[in-house]
């Protein structure tokens, strides 16, 4: 995540706590400008301040992908062309919104 998250052209990266590696992640993305949304881990000396309201907002878009997975198809990707497997995830994706 550290190699692939650093050249991000995102402002904000918003991830789990998992993600909490002060040297290797944040560092890195602070000093090129982006807002981190990371909760510290318990064990941390420091605590490191985030925005706990857009932090609760990770939750939402974290459901509806779990939302999108109860579909077999789209859990298993049977389409074979990435044209047929994202028109099933705005079909899926729009039932999942109507519901």
């Amino acid at each position: 995540a550290d190699v692939l998250l650093k050249d991000t052209p995102a402002q904000t990266v918003i991830a789990d706590k998992a993600y909490d590696a002060q040297a290797r992640l944040i560092e890195p993305l602070l000093d090129n400008g982006k807002a981190v949304v990371i909760p510290s881990r318990v064990t941390n000396k420091q605590p490191r301040e985030y925005d706990r309201d857009l932090y609760k907002a990770r939750h939402l878009i974290e459901n509806f992908f779990a939302r999108l997975k109860q579909y077999r198809a789209i859990a298993t990707r049977y389409d074979k062309t990435a044209r047929n497997f994202l028109g099933a995830i705005h079909l899926v994706a729009s039932m999942v919104w109507l519901a």
